[in-house]
């Protein structure tokens, strides 16, 4: 029964991929709703099956509510990325393995390792079609804390680190209501590692690969009593497969907590990086510009936990120094205060309010310009400060309301209000039921706001309208699952430029409406082999660059005793390169694996392979893309 399942989901998968090159929305709406109804039969014929109950069913996370809160009772749609899914796909820059692990989410690439800044970049993040560019429509989180550029107001995508990372929360659609401007395609919450257990610790990693590629890390951390630390370093460096697209990286970060009592703890977390990277220039054109990006962020957390209340307070300082060989230069800052508590009043009540405050800006200039003189293009700051309350209730033991409502207030835009609704329905023990109705909207940053001939400093946020409605079911004694999502994100005010009279200039005048469906899959037929599937359509009126119509993702692990080994297939279709003066677009599949073997609890060995298949591709457009690319590494551990 096992292999007819496992068979059986697979064509229905590979089914769906076709038919959804030509669907209009009433074929997509018949879809799901056959989708939707065969996943309770399934449960039901899963009873009499005598398999043994080992997935975790009960995720915690904290990014739905700032609270610790199962998953399941958040109406909004979330993924969760763990540790061991980072750890094996031997990765060291994060955001990849979000582009193969979450549906819906699409990240850029351009090379062997390396995204870069400005012309030529890549690391553009795309949540059901909504990321703005660059990267202003989705939000970074560090523990938490809002990571973007002060002037520019997106993140800096090679600055995340996956040898850092606990876990990664992920809330597909807006969540601006607890996180403000930024949050209005989605939010990516970066949940940084902390050592557990008393004693010490240390791991390291040595990798090698095409193009001299290397990569090393090494991180140590250290528990006694209330007080632990730990402590990391990465470098990559590869000579790129293209001329002049070389790149070079190094990154520290430093975390230390302190539990004061059982009630309060204390914890603090510092990262630097740099990086230096080539811009190749697109195929048919010289290269562009070299790079030298200094990045880092230092946060304070005083937090308290008791019986009927907990919260925290929070202090964070984002800064950073660009420098670009055309003459770009600029210094930054983004940094501010999370305050929030939350209470349980009684049985099946969490209510929860919060005050934000930070503010942004900084320098930009060009030191070549004016014959050398040099030009100053902004030196300035906004701020921004939000009240917010979010209420979750649990009725009749299986109904979970949710309604929140934040008032944000702009110094350059003014007043923001945002309202969400949404509820979380168990019928039965394994299965979910979601609808949500939410609101996400971002602010104008700086550049839109001051820099460039472009810039209005008259401009008003963005503003979006999400609709969603999902169904997660658990089988086979829990051994399976499946999650299906259909949205609808309608867009207006969107900042755009305009030409008047001859003069070109920011305006609130773009609008948008995009159309979905998400499926994310698990199977774990036996202990030692699992496999994992998600997928996503997006139907968009206006297109958009770096969103795939099509994306699909399909992986399987096989352990034998000591030896790992990992098949894993993404395929992408009708992704546009560009849209403008002629539209663009790419379709590709790639095949990777992975190989490890365990020698001891001590150490192990690995080699990896991607693209195996040699496929030509671009993801930005006359970028090429490398062919097949191999790699092998030792893990050490202590």
């Amino acid at each position: 029964m096992d292999c007819i399942f496992v068979l059986g989901a697979t064509f229905i998968i590979f089914v769906s991929l076709e038919k959804f090159k030509t669907m209009k929305t009433k074929l997509i709406q018949k879809t799901c709703l056959h989708l939707i109804m065969m996943l309770i039969p399934v449960s039901a014929l899963a009873q009499a099956q005598p398999v043994e109950d080992t997935t975790a069913i009960d995720e915690i996370v904290v990014t739905g509510t700032k609270t610790n809160v199962n998953r399941h009772n958040v109406p909004l749609t979330m993924s969760v990325v763990t540790a061991k899914q980072i750890e094996e796909s031997s990765e060291s820059a994060l955001l990849p393995v979000l582009s193969e692990q979450v549906p819906g989410v699409f990240i850029t690439e351009r090379g062997i390792t390396g995204f870069g800044v400005s012309t030529g970049s890549a690391g553009a993040i795309s949540i059901r079609g909504i990321g703005g560019s660059p990267n202003t429509q989705t939000l970074i989180l560090l523990n938490g804390n809002p990571q973007f550029m002060g002037i520019m107001g997106h993140p800096l995508p090679d600055a995340y680190i996956a040898s850092d990372v606990e876990k990664v929360e992920v809330i597909r659609g807006p969540a601006s209501t607890l996180y403000g401007s930024n949050a209005m395609g989605g939010v990516i919450n970066i949940i940084t590692r902390d050592q557990k257990k008393e004693g010490f610790r240390a791991n390291a990693r040595i990798m090698y690969g095409s193009y001299n590629t290397q990569k090393y890390m090494v991180n140590a951390g250290f528990k006694k009593k209330g007080f632990h630390a730990l402590a990391s370093f990465n470098h990559d460096q590869t000579d790129g497969h293209r001329d002049s697209s070389d790149f070079s990286i190094n990154n520290g970060y430093l975390s230390m907590g302190y539990d004061i009592n059982k009630h309060f703890n204390l914890n603090a977390d510092f990262s630097l990086a740099n990086f230096d990277a080539t811009d190749p220039g697109k195929e048919s054109d010289l290269a562009g510009e070299t790079i030298d990006i200094t990045r880092g962020m230092g946060s304070f957390a005083f937090s308290n936990a008791f019986e009927k209340t907990n919260g925290s307070i929070r202090f964070f300082y984002n800064f950073g120094e660009h420098d670009i060989t055309d003459g770009f230069h600029s210094k930054d800052k983004n940094f501010g205060t999370v305050v929030y508590q939350s209470f349980n009043l009684f049985k099946g009540n969490t209510l929860t309010f919060g005050i934000d405050y930070k503010q942004y800006g900084g320098m930009a200039e060009n030191v070549k310009a004016m014959g050398g003189q040099g030009m100053v293009f902004t030196d300035t700051t906004v701020s921004e400060i939000a009240c917010y309350g979010y209420l979750q209730q649990l009725l009749f033991g299986k109904l979970t309301l949710n309604a929140g409502f934040r008032l944000e207030h702009n110094s350059m835009s003014g007043m923001e209000p945002v309202p969400s609704a949404g509820l979380a329905y168990h019928p039965f023990s394994a299965t979910t039921v979601k609808a949500s109705v939410a609101k996400g909207f971002r602010s104008p940053t700086i550049r839109e706001l001051f820099m460039w001939g472009t810039a209005n400093e008259e401009l008003k946020p963005e503003r979006m309208i999400n609709y969603e409605f999902g169904i997660e079911q658990r089988f086979l004694k829990n051994r399976a699952s499946a999650e299906l999502t259909v949205f609808k994100a309608e867009g207006d005010n969107l900042i755009k430029t305009v030409t008047e009279s001859g003069i070109t200039k920011y305006q609130n005048t773009g609008d948008f409406s995009n159309l979905g469906v998400e499926f994310a899959g698990s199977y774990v037929p036996m202990e030692n082999l699992s496999f994992r599937a998600n997928y996503s359509y997006i139907s968009m009126d206006e297109p958009i660059i770096a969103t795939p119509e099509h994306h699909f993702n399909l992986s399987s692990t096989l352990q034998l005793k000591n030896f790992t080994a990992t098949l894993s297939m993404q395929s992408v279709h009708n992704i546009y390169t560009r849209i403008s003066p002629t539209k663009e677009k790419e379709s590709y599949t790639l095949i990777n694996t992975r190989l490890a073997y365990k020698f001891s609890k001590y150490i192990d060995v690995f080699v990896k392979g991607e693209n195996l298949t040699n496929q030509e591709y671009c993801i930005n457009y006359d970028y090429p893309m490398p062919g097949f690319i191999a790699f092998a590494g030792i893990n050490l551990h202590y």
